[in-house]
This record gives C-alpha cells, structure tokens and sequence, in this order.
C-alpha cells in the first residue's frame, strides 16, 4: 500500500533558527531522503518553498479564482512530503518518525487512494 507522510511544521519557529542548527537540520533531512532513496518501496520525497511563495486556487461560481498565499492560516504548514510503499501502516510510521523537522511540526501518514 502507499503512504503519503506530510511533513508540517511552524515556518517562523524554522526560520527563527540560528544559521548552524538550520544548516544542521536540513543536512539532517538531506541524509534520510539520501537513505530513503536507496531503499526498496520509496516513491517520492520533497521539501516544498515557504508558504509565501504559494497560490491558492478556489472553485466560486462558475469560475475560478487564484489568491496569493496558502488556502488556510494555521500554525503548521504543509513542508514537504514522502511518498513510500509500505507494508502496513506501522512500516509507514517507522519511517515518518525519522524526519527530522518533526521536532518542529508534526508528519501526518495516510495511505493513498487510487484513482483509476
């Protein structure tokens, strides 16, 4: 089965790092997608750009708009993301308990739904 394991975390707490523990932390995450990638049943792996740099698209009607900016404010924001194989759930959480900006947010794992 697949997992999607979204990766949120408070980008003004991130932000407000030191430049060494931020330098450390992204090594941090660069070494598990590194690892990750060699092991059978990964998918996909990817941080995402600040929210700033996001747009929203709504369906209003009969139209679409477009704004600036993440669809709704919150604490989190959505990071980045994996995208595995597993076995079961529990393999899905063995490997979403390893992302190092955890200790900022938090990882949410789902499994996908194919669409056909």
């Amino acid at each position: 089965m697949k997992y999607l394991c979204l990766i949120y975390l408070d980008e003004k707490r991130l932000q407000a790092l030191p430049k060494e523990e931020s330098d450390a932390l992204w090594a941090e995450c660069d070494a598990l997608a590194r690892e990750l990638q060699r092991q059978p049943g990964f998918i996909a792996a990817d941080a995402l750009e600040p929210t700033t740099m996001a747009t929203t698209l709504r369906h209003r009607s009969g139209g679409v708009m477009v704004t600036d900016g993440p669809f709704a404010e919150t604490k989190e924001q959505l990071a980045g993301f994996i995208l595995i194989e597993a076995a079961n759930l529990d393999d899905a959480i063995r490997i979403a308990a390893r992302v190092p900006t955890a200790r900022f947010g938090s990882v949410e794992v789902r499994p996908t739904r194919e669409l056909h």
